[in-house]
């Protein structure tokens, strides 16, 4: 899969150059080039390990996948209340998923964007869920929010997707040398329940093997904090892992698509340093 993909097809390499070379001005071109091919081995291998995982057995997955202080979300839980993992293409997203429903033993509620295909979609979501995970589509997500407001809940979300729509507010900010829009809804979402925002950081260990740590970036009360800090925080803790890793994460996403407008009326967050 790697070899087609970066050798034959050249699948969106010049698009995934030009973003390395923007994010990483100050290394070499040979260092680059690494990033590039690196990652483009890594997103095969975590294609691989996804299908895979989509047949593994809660005891296989728990093998593979690490989760070192999974008792931040149990103290949610035991205190009533409900809490917002923030994560993203980085590492095996997939397994994440399925790891987190064998170790914390939850329902964790993802929201996602469904697949135009209805039988890939069905195939997904069945192979998603095996562990106690809830999927929500995108346009859903909303009525499920406010019909559920009054229940613990633990919502999951990738949150380094682009809001591509116009309608989708943005939030945008310096983000690997380079003007970055993120979704907003994270910091909403996290006021809205006075839920605690965690961070997902999932790094490789080895081939096919992972290790999970999370971290608080935000928690009530919530009256001094706007919604784009909560998302400043997250995108200042997922920049510094990939200078740390570049190549597990999945630059073939086109991030910079959306051009920031030369004049914006959107507002612009304090710094938020990494907690």
């Amino acid at each position: 899969m790697y070899f087609v993909a970066y050798h034959v097809m050249r699948w969106r390499r010049d698009d995934c150059e030009r973003d390395v070379g923007n994010a990483f001005p100050d290394k070499s071109a040979n260092e680059r080039a690494v990033i590039v091919r690196r990652s483009y081995r890594n997103l095969a291998d975590t294609l691989v390990e996804a299908f895979w995982g989509f047949g593994a057995s809660a005891a296989a997955i728990k093998r593979r996948v690490a989760i070192e202080n999974p008792e931040l979300v149990q103290r949610c839980f035991d205190a009533k209340q409900s809490v917002v993992l923030l994560t993203a293409h980085y590492g095996n997203w997939e397994w994440l998923l399925l790891a987190a429903g064998v170790h914390f033993g939850i329902e964790i509620d993802v929201v996602y964007q469904p697949q135009r295909v209805a039988a890939l979609d069905a195939f997904l979501r069945d192979a998603r869920c095996r562990f106690g995970s809830r999927l929500i589509p995108r346009n859903e997500f909303i009525y499920d929010l406010l019909s559920r407001a009054e229940q613990v809940r633990a919502y999951a979300l990738i949150a380094d997707q682009t809001p591509k729509h116009k309608n989708d507010p943005r939030h945008w900010t310096r983000f690997l040398n380079q003007d970055t829009a993120f979704f907003v809804g994270a910091g909403k979402i996290a006021k809205f329940l006075d839920a605690k925002v965690l961070y997902v950081k999932m790094r490789r260990v080895g081939r096919g093997y992972y290790s999970v740590h999370l971290s608080t970036i935000a928690e009530p009360p919530y009256d001094e904090v706007e919604d784009i800090q909560i998302v400043e925080r997250y995108a200042r803790n997922l920049e510094r892992d990939i200078r740390d890793s570049p190549w597990d994460w999945l630059w073939l996403q086109k991030k910079w698509k959306i051009k920031r407008p030369t004049v914006s009326a959107e507002p612009t967050a304090k710094p938020a340093a990494a907690p």
